[in-house]
């Protein structure tokens, strides 16, 4: 590491404090542990701040770090409005992109070096100090009991701190803050910014700090952001007329609110803001919901990096490292109501892999941890002539950095019915060359088997595209994870059958053929003798990731106004951001009702299942994959269950629904218990590959799963639903 760009910084930093106190003990460069606490300091700006305040406290006037991690600047007042400006990238300060707000405000001695003597008036130093953002995470620890690197609040606080503009400071209640906590922090110190972000599950911890923050005799600014955000918009400014949604990305939305804090533009200028109008006519009502302009968000979405402040504590608590390296997705699936659906921007990878190193320093800490990235892109390769270069360049950009990674993309990067046999067997070499480059898996949403159903959800692809890409990659060993949506409110009986069936296919996971020529994978997978030679006999249930998963019908969603239109969607439900359904077929509908109480009550424990198999490797890794297979053999079973219940009993008699999930539950429960001796043995199997605090965290909720009864909904609690 003495070689990297992290250290760089650290020493170059040292010699910043040298030379603006030369009379205080120096740092010595060549001193590891001196170098490597300054390594982790330059992650988090309010913590080096502090450390030099305090480190220098006989010698410092006031101390400013601000700007973003690969451009993280140093200010050092000397005194007569003279400051120490230091670049700490090592790049010239006239190579900065300098904020429009220091134009007339600060003078730099000599612009054409990384360190100079500057003139900031106090004007400047105010804008470096104000406002104080709180960027919060909200989290319901009981359902995730293992964390995930923020990457939402993270991006954000880039796009905040590139502005130079006050300081940013980060917490999430998946590392460790409670809900008293976060309470705690916003009312006896309050923010002048509070961001909040908060997902699915989460609206009840959302009011709880809305209802705080807005109680304060002087609230801070409040914005709030995230996928539940983006659903509940109208029922949130209802209940809080002040409040501003960030309704698509967060970073230009959060650099405009920051210049409308300082009094620099308009309300109606911030890029992608929902808003309540001013009142009219003299009365209190409510204006209708306004949108501000989307002037930034192409600028914005060059650079969707994020600051690491929270990396190293969710690697302390076992988490898993995430990132984004592209945006946006190249299908408009009808279930999902982003607003990005078929816009999909890659920005140059090699652009932004100069965090790795960064990344790198952190794992450094944690050698236990698998050097393992998980790429959030909801399509990692995109669309376009230069997108096979792209994707092996940023595979070669982790690999180089002793990383492996994991992300998502759609079956039609593996096969596509419009495209030549030319096209297939290059993309054979592609998938063959991101394994070679440390591809560990790649998630690919299949959502269903049957073509009238993936029809209904605008998949734009067939169940026979979605069983070749299947073959395709188990023959090229590609690991993988398999979503699928088996209810849906729309499908019938005969749709459902079909859905057992497509997941219960033997003919889709093929043993690996490694030394097999890329022509000959192609014509093989399309050739039922070939299948039926090299099948493994494994039921495609086994790989898929989630079973028994139930469509959700969210608010703003195409395939919710195709429900409305059977007059079947009822109240919003603020909880899950979506729309309560009944479905078409009454039968279905109890089914899937206690289809997701099934999933409900193993949840915990398979997310656990799932999160180890994150932060391991080896035959620790494969213990804990084979221990979630279990689970998805007897949600299989189950599956098989719902439909026999439902055969006993005729669509046209709905007043036979309490005898159906009578007879539901009753099969459950047979299976339930069943399993609970078989999990017994699976989970002592697997503790022999754990220790320390994967043991007893996998101990922990093992005890909890084990003591489990009855039949409960993880989100059923919600009180603006009928």
């Amino acid at each position: 590491m003495n070689d990297s760009p992290v250290r760089e910084q650290a020493v170059r930093l040292a010699t910043v404090l040298e030379h603006a106190f030369p009379s205080a003990p120096p740092i010595d460069p060549d001193d590891p542990q001196e170098i490597g606490a300054l390594e982790l300091l330059l992650l988090t700006p309010n913590d080096l701040r502090t450390f030099i305040e305090d480190r220098y406290a006989e010698h410092a006037l006031r101390v400013r770090v601000t700007g973003t991690l690969d451009r993280r600047l140093v200010l050092l007042e000397t005194g007569g409005g003279w400051w120490t400006m230091a670049d700490l990238s090592g790049r010239p300060h006239c190579d900065r992109a300098w904020p429009e707000w220091t134009r007339s405000r600060l003078a730099i001695d000599q612009p054409d070096s990384w360190l100079s003597a500057a003139v900031l008036n106090e004007s400047a130093v105010e804008r470096l100090s104000k406002p104080d953002v709180l960027l919060a995470a909200l989290y319901h620890p009981e359902n995730f009991p293992l964390p995930r690197f923020p990457l939402g609040i993270s991006d954000v606080a880039r796009a905040a701190r590139a502005t130079m503009t006050g300081t940013v400071a980060l917490v999430d209640m998946q590392l460790g803050t409670t809900l008293e906590d976060l309470l705690k922090q916003v009312t006896t110190a309050p923010p002048d910014i509070l961001g909040i972000s908060a997902t699915f599950g989460q609206h009840d911890l959302l009011e709880e700090v809305l209802d705080a923050a807005y109680a304060l005799p002087e609230p801070p600014l409040v914005i709030a952001g995230g996928s539940l955000v983006a659903r509940n918009e109208g029922l949130l400014l209802a209940k809080y007329p002040k409040l501003l949604i960030a309704r698509s990305a967060g970073e230009p939305t959060m650099q405009g609110l920051l210049a409308y804090w300082h009094g620099e533009i308009p309300l109606t200028d911030i890029p992608g803001l929902g808003y309540n109008g001013a009142p009219r006519g003299g009365g209190l009502g409510i204006a209708a919901r306004r949108t501000a302009k989307l002037r930034a968000a192409v600028a914005a979405a060059a650079d969707i990096l994020p600051e690491l402040d929270l990396l190293r504590l969710t690697l302390q608590m076992h988490g898993v490292a995430q990132l984004e390296m592209s945006r946006g997705c190249t299908n408009t699936c009808s279930f999902c109501p982003r607003g990005h659906k078929g816009i999909w921007n890659g920005p140059d990878p090699l652009a932004g892999c100069w965090i790795l190193a960064w990344i790198r320093r952190v794992f450094d800490e944690f050698p236990q941890v698998s050097r393992t990235a998980y790429l959030v892109d909801e399509e990692i390769i995109g669309r376009g002539e230069q997108v096979v270069p792209r994707i092996l360049a940023l595979a070669a950009a982790f690999h180089r950095a002793g990383f492996r990674w994991e992300s998502s993309c759609r079956i039609d990067q593996v096969t596509h019915p419009d495209m030549d046999e030319t096209w297939h067997i290059e993309r054979v070499a592609m998938w063959r060359t991101l394994m070679d480059l440390g591809l560990r898996r790649m998630l690919f949403g299949v959502e269903s088997g049957v073509d009238s159903i993936l029809d209904r959800f605008n998949k734009e692809n067939t169940a026979e595209q979605n069983a070749v890409a299947i073959r395709t990659l188990s023959a090229l060993n590609v690991p993988t994870r398999y979503t699928y949506i088996t209810f849906d409110p729309l499908m019938t009986l005969e749709e459902l059958k079909e859905t057992h069936a497509f997941q219960g296919r033997t003919d889709l996971l093929l043993r690996p053929q490694p030394g097999l020529p890329a022509a000959d994978i192609v014509r093989g997978v399309r050739d039922d003798g070939w299948v039926a030679e090299h099948t493994t006999g494994r039921a495609l249930h086994t790989g898929i990731s989630y079973m028994l998963v139930s469509m959700e019908s969210l608010i703003g969603a195409a395939y919710t106004r195709m429900a409305a239109a059977e007059g079947l969607t009822g109240a919003e439900e603020p909880l899950m951001g979506r729309v309560a359904c009944r479905y078409l077929d009454w039968r279905i509908g109890v089914a899937s009702n206690w289809a997701q109480r099934w999933v409900d009550r193993h949840f915990s424990l398979d997310y656990t299942f799932k999160s180890l198999e994150k932060v391991l490797d080896d035959a620790p890794r494969h213990a804990v994959r084979q221990a979630r297979v279990v689970l998805k053999d007897a949600a299989y079973q189950v599956l098989g269950d719902l439909i026999a219940a439902i055969e006993h009993h005729d669509q046209e008699r709905p007043e036979q629904e309490q005898v159906l999930a009578s007879r539901i539950e009753a099969a459950l429960e047979e299976r339930a218990g069943n399993l609970r001796g078989q999990m017994a043995s699976t989970v002592r199997e697997v503790t022999t590959y754990l220790t320390g605090e994967h043991a007893a965290t996998l101990a922990r909720v093992h005890g909890r799963w084990e003591a489990a009864a009855g039949w409960e909904l993880i989100n059923a609690g919600d009180s603006c639903a009928d």
